[in-house]
């Protein structure tokens, strides 16, 4: 995956980079959420960065994570002044209770289904009690593989990623679907840490 990504980073940033080439839809919701959080905030999956930019304009306390190491230096270029990470969403830079939320949009999408719930235990470990966790993903038949333009990735059903969240030690507060004609169908879930 790494390498897969690596070799379209610029295509991506291109594509994806800004928050205004994206649904108004997401823009609100992801913008809602951070508002409601006390505490930094960790893009975990940040890819083309624009929603750790854009978050860290409106208040300061978001960093990005990404597995590809030239997301990254592409990131730290265009968002001087944003801490940026390389490494893995399976093994978090942060101590326990070190976060008030995360932010992981599509950025489970490649996580092999059994791979999935222990990611979202790594989540857990890093939030404070009563912090947020808001996920975006394709919503459709829960762990079917479906060809992806970079390399395979995953649907989720709301009601069954709903299910691995309770079972991380998340409780759910909203989830949303919606279809846009031309894309794959969308999900989104916004959850606290118990």
């Amino acid at each position: 995956m790494r390498d897969a990504y690596t070799a379209r980073v610029d295509e991506y940033i291109a594509k994806l980079g800004l928050v205004g080439q994206l649904a108004a839809e997401d823009r609100d919701g992801i913008e809602r959420w951070s508002d409601g959080i006390r505490g930094g905030i960790l893009d975990a999956g940040c890819g083309p960065n624009h929603w750790t930019g854009h978050l860290h304009a409106r208040r300061g306390d978001v960093e990005g994570l990404d597995l590809v190491p030239l997301f990254v230096e592409r990131a730290r270029e265009r968002f001087p002044g944003v801490t940026f990470r390389t490494e893995t969403n399976h093994r978090l830079p942060h101590a326990d209770a070190a976060l008030g939320g995360i932010l992981a949009w599509y950025s489970l999408i490649h996580e092999r289904p059994e791979a999935v719930p222990g990611v979202l235990r790594e989540f857990r470990r890093v939030l404070v009690r009563g912090g947020g966790l808001l996920l975006g993903f394709f919503d459709g038949a829960a762990a079917q593989a479906f060809p992806h333009r970079v390399v395979p990735a995953y649907f989720w059903s709301v009601e069954r990623m709903s299910a691995l969240l309770a079972d991380a030690g998340f409780e759910v507060r909203e989830s949303q679907t919606r279809h846009d004609e031309g894309y794959r169908p969308h999900a989104s879930i916004s959850a606290v840490a118990l």
